[in-house]
């Protein structure tokens, strides 16, 4: 196909590898060493940079920049790629960087909804259907796992993780790491309870919400530290998926985790 019976008034590279029913804006531009997926619809000026990797039936709203380079001091150019997964919606204005030869790679799973104004460092990780609400700012190599919502506003910080069905209050200072299935706000960030509303429309069962419950009443209100509060949980609480993963991802935390709120 001739790109420009996609769209005339778009630049389009003509080594950019374009899907089958890919709908291109006006004032769009797409450089070499793209490719995007069938059913794709990008709308107009948008600008879609060297290394993007984009899934099928996604839809990149107007004035998004997709795959330009890092805004690392330490980057020199190197060959990254910037990935969006399938069935992922980029909203207004949204920024996302390609990655540095730390990763290699940012990654923006399937599934998501990155809302208007946010920003996607270099070398970040999302997992599948995360929800980053309007002006969320993520530095670079954060990683954050499926089903998480972040809420409008927060700011989090370099190399911080963000755990499997959190829910972030919007406005949030983040530079601790939020373990799986909480809640988290205020200033400073604290531990508020269990997200167990958004538990429940996932499809979780009473007895898994009441575990994980039960974990984190021995991780952050038996007063003790973390070490001898997960060795309680491992000899109190039966061995889960769900109490697994909140140990597990304690023990892996670099930056530490958030604390309860006096």
């Amino acid at each position: 196909m001739d790109y420009k019976e996609l769209q005339p008034l778009a630049s389009i590279h003509p080594d950019a590898v374009i899907g089958k029913d890919v709908k291109i804006g006006p004032f769009v531009t797409i450089d070499a060493n793209v490719e995007i997926g069938d059913g794709t619809i990008i709308d107009s000026n948008v600008t879609i940079h060297s290394g993007a990797r984009i899934g099928k039936n996604c839809h990149i709203h107007s004035g998004a920049v997709v795959s330009d380079i890092p805004q690392d001091l330490k980057f020199k150019g190197e060959d990254t790629i910037a990935i969006i997964g399938d069935n992922t919606s980029i909203r207004e204005f949204v920024t996302i960087h390609r990655g540095t030869a730390s990763k290699g790679k940012t990654v923006i799973g399937s599934n998501c909804l990155i809302m208007a104004y946010c920003h996607v460092a270099h070398d970040c990780c999302l997992g599948d259907h995360v929800i980053m609400s309007n002006t969320v700012q993520l530095a670079g190599e954060v990683v954050i796992d499926d089903w998480a919502v972040v809420g409008g506003g927060a700011l989090v910080h370099q190399f911080t993780h963000i755990g499997k069905h959190v829910m972030l209050q919007g406005g949030s200072l983040v530079n601790k790491d939020l373990p799986p299935y909480v809640m988290a706000g205020r200033y400073p960030l604290s531990y508020e309870g269990v997200n167990a509303v958004g538990l429940k429309r996932r499809g979780f069962t009473k007895e898994q919400i009441y575990t994980i419950q039960d974990v984190y009443r021995a991780l952050y209100l038996s007063r003790l530290n973390t070490k001898d509060a997960l060795a309680k949980i491992e000899a109190e609480i039966p061995a889960s998926p769900e109490r697994d993963e909140i140990v597990n991802f304690v023990r892996a935390s670099e930056r530490g985790i958030v604390r309860i709120g006096i």
